[in-house]
Formats: structure tokens, sequence, C-alpha cells
């Protein structure tokens, strides 16, 4: 019997993804919508995305425009871009509310950079508790006569080589956001 490799597959692509949109959210002196997707605030009783209370778009290459349906969101709003911890300055007026992502210096790319790092060893983190996960699975098919010791064996070698590409896209998405950084 081989073992079925789907569910870490499932695993090692949600981690992609989930470092894909922690990139998403760091600015490297370009305004995106993607840099306020996480955000929040309280909207008719319950937490609600900013894209789901407002439009939002970018007015020019370093701001993004948010402007709510209801008005009276705006204070709102621009408390949950201030207490989102994302590097903007936010300014009000009676359309809504502005974001803009400052000029970025060499300091801050250094800065930015460290983060993304920091973000990709996370990933790693994860994709290594899903290689612990189905290691421990795979002994345990094996324990109760569902697989052979050969078998075993070359699930753990296919195992690795899933680990190996999983760590490969993570590293290309962190090169690629690196270069993103350190060429605005």
């Amino acid at each position: 019997m081989t073992y079925s490799f789907s569910n870490t597959q499932e695993q090692l692509q949600k981690i992609q993804t989930w470092l894909f949109d922690e990139y998403s959210r760091v600015s490297a002196g370009r305004a995106s919508v993607g840099l306020v997707d996480g955000v929040t605030i309280d909207a008719y009783g319950t937490r609600s995305p900013l894209k789901n209370v407002a439009t939002l778009s970018l007015e020019d290459a370093r701001t993004i425009r948010i402007a709510p349906w209801d008005k009276q969101q705006i204070k709102d709003i621009e408390k949950a871009l201030i207490a989102s911890g994302i590097q903007i300055s936010v300014s009000v007026d009676d359309q809504g509310v502005r974001a803009s992502v400052p000029m970025v210096t060499t300091e801050n790319r250094v800065n930015l950079v460290k983060t993304i790092k920091e973000k990709l060893e996370e990933a790693r983190i994860r994709v290594r508790a899903v290689r612990e996960d189905t290691w421990n699975d795979v002994q345990a098919k094996e324990k109760e006569g569902g697989m052979s010791e050969d078998e075993k064996f070359r699930a753990k070698e296919d195992l690795q080589k899933h680990v190996d590409d999983a760590n490969k896209k993570l590293e290309d998405i962190f090169r690629k956001k690196e270069e993103e950084i350190m060429t605005v």
C-alpha cells in the first residue's frame, strides 16, 4: 500500500498561501489594497473586513483611498488603520480615509527584509510540523501492518521530496518579495 500525501500537499499549499498573504501586507513603498486586507472594523455589531464596508482604490502609487458606504464609519476605519500596525499615515476627509505609504529608506528596506525573513522562518517551522505529523502517521500505519518497512522508507523519501519542494517554493516567494523591496 502506498501512502497518500494529498493531505500533506494541501497543508503545504496552505502554508505557501499564508506566506504570500503575509507578504502582500508588507509595503515596499508602493500602495496596494492588499496592504489593508487584514484590517477589520466593528460594523453593525460584527467584525467586518474593510472591503466589505467600503470601496478600496488606489489614488496614486502611494495612496489608498477608502470610501465607506456608510460615512459614519469613517472614524472607526481611521482607528482600525492606526491600530493595525501597518506602516501608513492616515488622513480623514468628508468622503473617507486616505492611507499613504511612506517613502522607503535604505534602513527601512533592511528592516522590511528582516521582517519577511522572520515570516519565511515561521513558514518553514510550519512545514517542519507538517512533515513531523505526516511521518508520525506513516510510522503508525506501518505499526498497524498497513504497510511494509520498505514502503515506509519509500514514503519517507517521498515526504522529503514534498517538503523540499515546499521549501523551495517558500524561498521563491521570499526572493521575489525581497527583490521587490530592494528595487523600489
